[in-house]
Protein backbone atom coordinates (compact mmCIF):
# COMPACT_ATOMS: atom_id res chain seq x y z
CA UNK A 1 0.00 0.00 0.00
CA UNK A 2 1.50 3.80 -1.00
CA UNK A 3 2.43 5.91 1.64
CA UNK A 4 -0.39 8.58 1.90
CA UNK A 5 0.21 11.58 -0.72
CA UNK A 6 -2.96 13.82 0.12
CA UNK A 7 -2.54 15.03 3.51
CA UNK A 8 -2.14 18.34 2.25
CA UNK A 9 -5.96 18.52 1.77
CA UNK A 10 -8.41 19.39 4.75
CA UNK A 11 -10.50 16.59 5.59
CA UNK A 12 -13.65 19.14 5.74
CA UNK A 13 -13.54 20.02 1.98
CA UNK A 14 -13.82 15.93 1.58
CA UNK A 15 -17.31 14.12 0.55
CA UNK A 16 -16.91 10.91 2.27
CA UNK A 17 -18.12 9.01 -0.27
CA UNK A 18 -16.43 7.96 -3.06
CA UNK A 19 -18.15 7.53 -6.55
CA UNK A 20 -16.00 5.20 -8.83
CA UNK A 21 -18.32 5.36 -11.41
CA UNK A 22 -18.96 9.04 -12.01
CA UNK A 23 -15.12 9.69 -11.39
CA UNK A 24 -14.64 7.37 -14.06
CA UNK A 25 -16.96 9.35 -16.30
CA UNK A 26 -15.62 12.80 -15.58
CA UNK A 27 -12.05 11.56 -16.08
CA UNK A 28 -12.96 10.20 -19.89
CA UNK A 29 -14.75 13.73 -20.76
CA UNK A 30 -11.76 15.48 -18.91
CA UNK A 31 -8.93 13.96 -20.51
CA UNK A 32 -10.57 13.59 -24.18
CA UNK A 33 -11.07 17.63 -24.01
CA UNK A 34 -7.78 18.05 -22.49
CA UNK A 35 -6.74 16.20 -25.93
CA UNK A 36 -8.66 18.14 -27.92
CA UNK A 37 -6.62 21.37 -26.56
CA UNK A 38 -3.40 19.84 -27.28
CA UNK A 39 -4.17 18.83 -30.71
CA UNK A 40 -5.27 21.82 -31.56
CA UNK A 41 -2.37 23.78 -30.49
CA UNK A 42 -0.06 21.31 -31.88
CA UNK A 43 -1.97 22.33 -35.22
CA UNK A 44 -1.27 25.45 -34.33
CA UNK A 45 2.53 25.11 -33.91
CA UNK A 46 2.65 23.03 -36.70
CA UNK A 47 1.43 25.98 -38.62
CA UNK A 48 3.37 28.33 -36.97
CA UNK A 49 6.33 26.48 -38.05
CA UNK A 50 5.48 26.34 -41.41
CA UNK A 51 4.99 29.79 -42.08
CA UNK A 52 8.29 30.41 -40.17
CA UNK A 53 10.38 28.18 -42.65
CA UNK A 54 8.45 29.88 -45.62
CA UNK A 55 9.11 33.14 -44.28
CA UNK A 56 13.36 32.02 -44.11
CA UNK A 57 13.15 30.58 -47.50
CA UNK A 58 11.94 33.16 -49.61
CA UNK A 59 13.59 36.20 -47.44
CA UNK A 60 16.78 37.22 -49.70
CA UNK A 61 18.07 39.92 -47.27
CA UNK A 62 18.54 39.17 -43.33
CA UNK A 63 17.57 42.75 -42.71
CA UNK A 64 14.24 42.00 -44.29
CA UNK A 65 14.32 38.52 -42.36
CA UNK A 66 14.65 39.60 -39.14
CA UNK A 67 11.17 41.64 -38.20
CA UNK A 68 9.35 39.20 -39.95
CA UNK A 69 10.18 36.12 -38.45
CA UNK A 70 10.97 36.80 -34.69
CA UNK A 71 6.90 38.07 -34.01
CA UNK A 72 6.48 33.72 -35.46
CA UNK A 73 9.42 32.92 -32.99
CA UNK A 74 7.69 34.57 -30.11
CA UNK A 75 4.45 32.91 -31.32
CA UNK A 76 5.92 29.57 -31.94
CA UNK A 77 7.71 29.62 -28.29
CA UNK A 78 4.57 30.60 -26.07
CA UNK A 79 2.75 27.61 -27.94
CA UNK A 80 5.60 25.66 -27.07
CA UNK A 81 5.58 26.42 -23.62
CA UNK A 82 1.53 26.11 -23.68
CA UNK A 83 1.74 22.41 -24.93
CA UNK A 84 4.68 21.56 -22.36
CA UNK A 85 1.86 22.85 -20.15
CA UNK A 86 -0.86 20.80 -21.01
CA UNK A 87 1.36 17.56 -21.20
CA UNK A 88 1.94 17.90 -17.93
CA UNK A 89 -1.79 18.87 -16.75
CA UNK A 90 -2.93 15.18 -18.75
CA UNK A 91 -0.14 13.22 -17.27
CA UNK A 92 -1.01 14.83 -13.91
CA UNK A 93 -4.65 13.55 -14.02
CA UNK A 94 -3.57 10.09 -15.30
CA UNK A 95 -1.50 9.47 -12.48
CA UNK A 96 -4.29 10.68 -10.27
CA UNK A 97 -6.90 8.47 -11.91
CA UNK A 98 -4.69 5.18 -11.67
CA UNK A 99 -4.21 5.93 -8.11
CA UNK A 100 -7.74 6.36 -7.61
CA UNK A 101 -8.28 3.39 -9.53
CA UNK A 102 -5.68 1.23 -7.55
CA UNK A 103 -7.38 2.35 -4.32
CA UNK A 104 -11.15 1.18 -5.65
CA UNK A 105 -9.97 -2.35 -6.34
CA UNK A 106 -8.28 -2.77 -2.75
CA UNK A 107 -11.16 -1.54 -1.15
CA UNK A 108 -13.22 -3.94 -3.35
CA UNK A 109 -11.29 -6.60 -2.83
CA UNK A 110 -11.35 -5.94 1.06
CA UNK A 111 -15.25 -5.75 0.68
CA UNK A 112 -15.28 -9.37 -0.95
CA UNK A 113 -13.28 -10.23 2.27
CA UNK A 114 -15.10 -9.66 4.28
CA UNK A 115 -18.35 -10.97 2.72
CA UNK A 116 -16.42 -14.24 2.49
CA UNK A 117 -14.91 -14.06 6.47
CA UNK A 118 -18.59 -13.11 7.43
CA UNK A 119 -20.09 -16.65 5.69
CA UNK A 120 -17.64 -18.80 8.15
CA UNK A 121 -17.67 -19.40 11.48
CA UNK A 122 -17.18 -17.04 13.57
CA UNK A 123 -13.25 -17.66 14.93
CA UNK A 124 -10.88 -15.75 16.96
CA UNK A 125 -8.54 -15.57 14.11
CA UNK A 126 -11.34 -14.96 11.58
CA UNK A 127 -13.04 -11.95 13.63
CA UNK A 128 -8.86 -10.26 13.72
CA UNK A 129 -9.26 -10.92 10.25
CA UNK A 130 -12.59 -8.61 9.52
CA UNK A 131 -11.45 -5.78 12.29
CA UNK A 132 -7.97 -5.98 9.90
CA UNK A 133 -10.67 -6.11 6.78
CA UNK A 134 -12.54 -3.27 8.22
CA UNK A 135 -9.54 -1.23 8.62
CA UNK A 136 -7.98 -1.90 5.18
CA UNK A 137 -11.89 -0.42 3.87
CA UNK A 138 -11.47 2.84 5.59
CA UNK A 139 -8.23 3.46 4.59
CA UNK A 140 -9.14 3.40 0.84
CA UNK A 141 -12.17 4.89 1.30
CA UNK A 142 -10.07 7.67 2.50
CA UNK A 143 -8.00 7.75 0.00
CA UNK A 144 -10.19 7.90 -2.83
CA UNK A 145 -11.86 10.66 -1.27
CA UNK A 146 -8.77 12.55 -0.97
CA UNK A 147 -7.48 11.78 -4.73
CA UNK A 148 -11.33 13.06 -5.84
CA UNK A 149 -10.54 16.15 -4.07
CA UNK A 150 -7.02 16.54 -5.42
CA UNK A 151 -8.27 15.50 -9.06
CA UNK A 152 -11.20 18.23 -8.66
CA UNK A 153 -8.28 21.00 -8.86
CA UNK A 154 -7.39 20.27 -12.90
CA UNK A 155 -11.15 20.29 -14.05
CA UNK A 156 -10.63 23.91 -15.12
CA UNK A 157 -13.53 26.64 -15.01
CA UNK A 158 -16.51 27.14 -16.51
CA UNK A 159 -17.82 30.45 -18.21
CA UNK A 160 -21.57 30.45 -18.08
CA UNK A 161 -23.10 32.99 -20.38
CA UNK A 162 -26.92 34.49 -19.96
CA UNK A 163 -28.44 34.12 -23.65
CA UNK A 164 -31.47 34.66 -22.71
CA UNK A 165 -35.26 33.04 -22.41
CA UNK A 166 -37.59 31.56 -25.36
CA UNK A 167 -40.51 31.47 -24.91
CA UNK A 168 -42.43 32.08 -28.37
CA UNK A 169 -45.63 33.30 -26.95
CA UNK A 170 -45.27 32.52 -23.51
CA UNK A 171 -42.93 35.71 -23.11
CA UNK A 172 -44.73 38.78 -22.80
CA UNK A 173 -43.43 42.63 -22.85
CA UNK A 174 -43.29 43.80 -19.69
CA UNK A 175 -42.77 39.85 -18.06
CA UNK A 176 -39.92 39.85 -15.27
CA UNK A 177 -38.12 36.44 -14.67
CA UNK A 178 -35.56 35.27 -12.26
CA UNK A 179 -33.00 32.56 -12.80
CA UNK A 180 -30.96 30.63 -10.05
CA UNK A 181 -28.14 28.48 -11.14
CA UNK A 182 -26.67 26.34 -8.94
CA UNK A 183 -23.37 23.96 -8.73
CA UNK A 184 -22.82 22.82 -5.01
CA UNK A 185 -22.22 25.47 -3.16
CA UNK A 186 -21.85 27.72 -5.74
CA UNK A 187 -24.53 30.42 -6.65
CA UNK A 188 -26.20 32.65 -9.72
CA UNK A 189 -28.92 34.57 -9.51
CA UNK A 190 -29.76 37.09 -12.44
CA UNK A 191 -32.86 39.11 -12.90
CA UNK A 192 -34.63 40.04 -16.22
CA UNK A 193 -36.89 41.47 -18.47
CA UNK A 194 -38.95 41.48 -21.69
CA UNK A 195 -38.66 44.94 -23.34
CA UNK A 196 -41.51 46.19 -25.83
CA UNK A 197 -39.38 44.94 -28.67
CA UNK A 198 -39.36 41.71 -27.60
CA UNK A 199 -35.61 42.13 -26.51
CA UNK A 200 -34.15 40.94 -23.01
CA UNK A 201 -32.06 42.58 -20.26
CA UNK A 202 -30.69 40.90 -17.66
CA UNK A 203 -28.41 42.37 -14.84
CA UNK A 204 -25.94 39.93 -15.08
CA UNK A 205 -24.96 38.34 -18.18
CA UNK A 206 -21.54 35.92 -16.95
CA UNK A 207 -20.39 33.72 -14.19
CA UNK A 208 -17.56 31.34 -13.50
CA UNK A 209 -18.23 28.24 -11.96
CA UNK A 210 -15.40 25.58 -10.70
CA UNK A 211 -16.75 22.10 -12.02
CA UNK A 212 -17.45 19.20 -9.00
CA UNK A 213 -16.85 15.57 -9.43
CA UNK A 214 -20.29 15.00 -7.66
CA UNK A 215 -22.45 18.05 -8.48
CA UNK A 216 -24.76 18.85 -11.67
CA UNK A 217 -25.96 21.92 -12.53
CA UNK A 218 -29.40 23.24 -11.02
CA UNK A 219 -31.10 25.52 -12.57
CA UNK A 220 -34.75 27.26 -11.17
CA UNK A 221 -36.63 29.78 -12.85
CA UNK A 222 -39.26 31.56 -11.58
CA UNK A 223 -41.76 34.34 -13.45
CA UNK A 224 -41.87 37.62 -10.97
CA UNK A 225 -45.16 39.70 -10.25
CA UNK A 226 -44.86 41.99 -8.22
CA UNK A 227 -44.39 40.80 -4.91
CA UNK A 228 -45.37 37.12 -5.87
CA UNK A 229 -43.31 35.41 -8.11
CA UNK A 230 -44.63 31.79 -9.92
CA UNK A 231 -42.57 28.78 -10.28
CA UNK A 232 -41.74 28.51 -13.67
CA UNK A 233 -39.81 25.31 -13.68
CA UNK A 234 -36.63 23.27 -11.96
CA UNK A 235 -33.89 21.59 -13.95
CA UNK A 236 -31.08 19.52 -13.63
CA UNK A 237 -28.22 19.40 -16.45
CA UNK A 238 -24.88 17.29 -16.45
CA UNK A 239 -21.73 19.17 -16.99
CA UNK A 240 -19.96 16.21 -18.18
CA UNK A 241 -20.30 17.02 -22.03
CA UNK A 242 -18.87 20.48 -21.23
CA UNK A 243 -15.18 19.58 -21.30
CA UNK A 244 -14.47 20.39 -24.76
CA UNK A 245 -12.40 22.97 -26.71
CA UNK A 246 -15.54 24.93 -28.31
CA UNK A 247 -18.37 27.09 -26.64
CA UNK A 248 -21.17 24.63 -25.74
CA UNK A 249 -24.85 26.28 -26.48
CA UNK A 250 -26.93 24.53 -24.38
CA UNK A 251 -30.71 24.99 -24.53
CA UNK A 252 -32.57 23.54 -21.50
CA UNK A 253 -36.45 22.91 -21.17
CA UNK A 254 -37.77 24.54 -18.11
CA UNK A 255 -41.34 23.49 -18.45
CA UNK A 256 -42.50 20.12 -18.88
CA UNK A 257 -43.56 20.74 -22.16
CA UNK A 258 -41.06 23.09 -23.45
CA UNK A 259 -42.84 26.11 -23.32
CA UNK A 260 -40.30 27.92 -21.89
CA UNK A 261 -36.34 27.81 -22.30
CA UNK A 262 -33.58 28.75 -21.37
CA UNK A 263 -30.61 29.17 -23.39
CA UNK A 264 -26.80 29.20 -21.98
CA UNK A 265 -23.55 29.26 -23.72
CA UNK A 266 -20.83 27.29 -21.58
CA UNK A 267 -17.03 27.58 -22.50
CA UNK A 268 -14.52 25.42 -20.58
Amino acid sequence: KSPKAYNSLQKGTVIWDPKPLQVKKIFEALKKGLNEYLEAHQAELDYLSGRHKDTKRNSRLIISQVPLSLPLQQQIRSVERYIRKLEFHISKVEELYEAYCIQCRLRDGATNMKHAFSLSPSTKASRESLVELYKNFQECTEDMCFIEGALEVHLGEFHLKMKGLVGFARLCPGDQYEVFVRLGRQKWRLKGKIETDDSQTWDEEEKIFIPNLHEKFEIKVTELRGLATILVGVVTCDSINFFTTKPQAIIVDITELGTIKLQLEVLW
